[in-house]
């Protein structure tokens, strides 16, 4: 008997995919690489999501879009649940959240409450994103994210060979750079706060790089995988036993 996806996720909208982000997408561990999941996941393309309609201006219209494509696979695929391709679709959750009848976690920020739980509140739970600037209160409010969390959010966006994959998409990068930079940018965040006791990543492109971080830290490392594994064992998609 088949076993068919239980878990859809919503990607940006479909088009040329350039050399950087081609191999970003490919790596073990991205959230786009059906691969990285030891079940089968559901992707479907969202028309006109992209950089400008979720990060700078978050659109009702494609936000409307994903709710009639979620609905329809649920009612057509059996889908238990929804996820998306990226962080900073977390703007989106309280929405998609109250329009589906399954479960939806939008971005790894979902577990930014828990982590904080976990080593209490005292400690300071670290955030890496691909961009600062653009990750707002909005993101954060949305994933149950309060004042009284202590946040520590750290950007890549002057880090020079991850920059490069956005901003000169159509050139390779180098791996192991990319690895060093976001390395350094936890260390930086850790040394502004020592207190900090795990991170979490927002960046679906981030998994990849997780276990180096928590390596060279030696702190507890959340993302995109770590969430998606918590649905897929609720979901029966994963057995412990």
């Amino acid at each position: 008997m088949e076993n068919k996806p239980k878990i859809l996720i919503l990607r940006w909208e479909a088009g040329h995919v350039p050399q950087g982000l081609m191999q970003l997408e490919t790596m073990p561990g991205n959230s786009t690489n059906p691969e990285s999941y030891p079940f089968p996941v559901k992707m479907v393309h969202v028309k006109g999501a992209n950089v400008q309609t979720v990060i700078t201006h978050p659109s009702q219209a494609v936000l409307a879009d994903m709710i009639r494509i979620a609905k329809e696979m649920i009612e057509k695929e059996d889908i238990r649940a929804i996820t998306t391709s990226c962080g900073f679709n977390a703007v989106f959750q309280k929405e998609l959240a109250e329009a589906l009848t399954v479960p939806v976690f939008t971005s790894a920020l979902l577990q930014v409450p828990f982590v904080q739980s976990m080593i209490g509140y005292q400690r300071t739970v670290g955030v890496i994103t691909a961009n600062k600037s653009a990750l707002t209160e909005t993101h954060l409010r949305a994933c149950g994210i309060t004042e009284a969390m202590k946040i520590e959010v750290m950007g890549l966006e002057n880090a020079p060979e991850w920059s490069k994959i956005f901003e000169q998409p159509d050139e390779a990068f180098d791996i192991e750079i990319v690895s060093r930079e976001i390395i350094g940018v936890a260390e930086e965040g850790i040394k502004r706060c020592p207190d900090m006791g795990a991170i979490v990543l927002e960046c679906t492109d981030l998994p990849p790089y997780a276990k180096r971080i928590s390596k060279a830290v030696g702190l507890p490392v959340f993302d995109f995988n770590s969430m998606m594994g918590h649905v897929a064992i609720a979901l029966g998609e994963i057995d412990l036993y």
